[in-house]
Formats: structure tokens, sequence, C-alpha cells
């Protein structure tokens, strides 16, 4: 049996410092902005309170439902009919916050935004100790189809440990037979994602996230130079191939360095994730300690 984190009031402090970031950065979240500045500005405030990205800033758009991190130099900009969704992670010496939000700039999806706001609610009230993760699942998708909307079967929360985001087990956004049972002193990110469409989601060729995998042999000198910078600042975390440019700026370098990386299996990517359906998806997020009592919720 796995001993519960040791390290809780770090856990609760990173908690704090998310939830902060969460509500500043949605002064960020209007018509015109771009989404690099979004992003640089998030991971900047993070920096500011002497804490790291857990992950890249994801700025993912409408139909797009997660992955996506602005590219270097990107001039995208948020547009009138934009459905946002903004995912923060933040680490503290390993310790984990992840939160994310909805902004419909229409003002004409506001069911599909409280759709998975609801569910995350619902769930958290359903999170105790000896709950079974199939059945938390059970009351996202429930939630989610209460509104008329479809939740996405094939994304899921995740457990976080100490230097690891996603530790093994998922809370899925569907009931499931999973008879896994919360356990005191276990953390959790927990992500409803409801959508318009087919509640399903693909993947796209476009990756802008990266991972360490496992360890290979590499030809390339400035693979060895990356993939070395990569150990030494993100350790186990994912990072995004804009940050590796800043560090080195030779875009066909990094470019083969990357392709090497991938081939060899050192790193893998997160790509893109798009409704099937192309149904415009929403997401609401936060990370839960569970209690002997029941939960605390951490980026409250």
């Amino acid at each position: 049996m796995e001993e519960p984190e040791d390290n809780l009031d770090e856990f609760r402090e990173v908690g704090k410092i998310g939830s902060k970031i969460r509500e500043e950065s949605k002064r960020l979240i209007m018509v015109g902005e771009s989404l690099l500045d979004i992003a640089e500005t998030v991971e900047g405030m993070i920096a500011e309170q002497g804490c790291v990205p857990a992950f890249p800033v994801n700025i993912s758009l409408n139909d797009i439902a997660a992955h996506y991190t602005p590219e270097t130099g990107s001039e995208r900009e948020l547009g009138e009919k934009d459905v946002v969704k903004i995912d923060i992670g933040v680490s503290l010496n390993g310790s984990i916050a992840d939160t994310a939000y909805t902004v419909d700039l229409s003002g004409e999806n506001e069911k599909l935004v409280e759709a998975s706001e609801r569910a995350l609610e619902n769930a958290i009230t359903a999170i105790k100790p000896g709950a079974k993760i199939g059945e938390i699942g059970g009351v996202i998708e429930e939630t989610i189809k209460g509104y008329g909307f479809n939740p996405i079967s094939n994304l899921t929360g995740h457990k976080i440990q100490t230097g690891v985001l996603h530790a093994g087990v998922e809370i899925p956004n569907v009931k499931s037979n999973d008879h896994y049972e919360l356990k005191a002193g276990e953390i959790f990110a927990v992500e409803p994602f409801a959508t318009t469409g087919s509640g399903y989601v693909e993947d796209q060729e476009q990756v802008e996230i990266f991972g360490l995998y496992a360890p290979a042999s590499v030809r390339m000198r400035q693979s060895r130079k990356i993939i070395e910078y990569v150990i030494n600042e993100y350790g186990a975390l994912p990072f995004a191939e804009r940050w590796i440019r800043k560090k080195f700026p030779s875009r066909l370098l990094v470019s083969a360095a990357l392709k090497e990386l991938l081939e060899s299996h050192f790193i893998k990517g997160y790509p893109v994730l798009r409704e099937a359906g192309k149904g415009l998806v929403s997401q609401a997020e936060h990370t839960i300690l569970i209690t002997e009592e029941g939960n605390e919720v951490l980026t409250k």
C-alpha cells in the first residue's frame, strides 16, 4: 500500500498559489488578447511565486479540448466567439496543483460552461474515502447529460503524487466498472469536460508539449544538450517546444533534435486533442485531497 504524501502542507500552499493565479489570470481573457502573451504572462506569474509550471499553460479554444499551448511566434488572438479553456499547473518542490476554467467570450454558451462547473461541484460532493472512481465518473456523466451535453469519455482526471502529474489512477468523466476506492491522503485532479459534440477526442498532428519517456541513446550533440537541459530544468514534468527554443534559438537544430528524441522514444509528445464531432468543449478542474472526513479542495 502506498504511503500518503508526507508534504501535505506544501500541497496546500501550492494549491493556494494555483488558485490565486487562476483567478488573476481571468482578467487576461479578453477579445483581441494574444494567446502567446496570455501563456507567457501566466507562466511569469508562476515564476513570481517561486514556483515552476507543472506543464505549459494550456489555452484550448472551441473544439480543441486540451494540450494546446501557443507555439513560438504565434499571432493567434482571442476572438469574440471563442470558448476559452485555461488549464494551469503549478509545482513547488514537487508538490503540484492543477486547475482549469472556461470563459465563453460570446455569452452564447453559458450552459455549456455551467455543465462542466456543476459536474465538478457534484463530483467533489461525492468524493470521500471508499468512494469508487467509476461511480464518481457516473456523477460527472449524469450531471453533464442533464444539461443536454456529452461528457468526453476519453479524457479523465488523474492522481497526483510528488513530482508526478499523472500518477497512474484516473477518474473518468463517465460511469465505469472501475472499483478502485479513494483513500485518505491521496490527491487527485478532477476535470470534467462537457461538449456539444460526440463526447470523444482525437489526436491532431500538431504537438507543442513533450515529456520524458524512457532513456535512450541519441546521436546528435544538440539532442544530448537539449535532453540534459530538459532533465535539469523540468525533470519528469511536461515542457513546451517554445521553452526549448528560448534556450536554443536555432529552429532547425531544435526541430531535428526533437525529432530524434521522439523517434528514439527518449521523449513523448502530447498531441493537441480535438473533439471528434467538432463540438464546443468546456472544462473545469480542481486539485483535491482525500481526507478522513471527506475531501479538501486545495485549489479552491
